[in-house]
């Protein structure tokens, strides 16, 4: 099963001060990488935006990161479809445009699961499927799709 990562993902991975959501986004993204992952062009950005600007990280460290990455998934960007399926997602599902353009984004990007602390977890939209990987109640569903820890 493909999954792809929101930028909360990747932000908690290199924030050691997230405690345990730090040790748990770095072990989806270990997990992912021997799986089917995904890096969306679009969690990059807002990953490097968050990191530089929130969080204080170099740009040279929030670079190194996301080349690290990059070295490991294969990256997806947006294009016009994906635009047009967003506004649709936009004006049927009352998603935020940013929200609806990483839906878009993973589903024609493959991806069946799309992990994120801030969307609906569970809901299911455009057949991408929204899934809080630091909810307990999700650790099954998340061990069966990334494999075991």
């Amino acid at each position: 099963m493909t999954v792809t990562f929101d930028s909360n993902i990747l932000v908690y991975a290199v924030d050691s001060r997230a405690g345990a959501k730090h040790v748990a986004a770095m072990d989806v993204l270990e997990r992912a990488s021997r799986s089917e992952g995904v890096l969306l062009l679009q969690s990059m950005a807002e990953f490097f935006r968050t990191t530089t600007r929130k969080l204080g990280l170099s740009i040279a460290d929030a670079r190194r990161a996301l080349t690290d990455w990059r070295a490991v998934f294969p990256v997806y960007a947006a294009d016009e479809s994906s635009f047009d399926r967003a506004v649709t997602l936009v004006e049927n599902h009352g998603l935020s445009f940013w929200d609806a353009m990483m839906v878009a984004a993973a589903h024609d990007a493959g991806c069946e699961t799309l992990l994120s602390e801030d969307m609906q977890d569970g809901r299911e939209i455009a057949k991408v499927r929204i899934v809080n990987p630091f909810d307990p109640a999700n650790a099954a569903f998340t061990r069966r799709i990334l494999g075991a820890g």
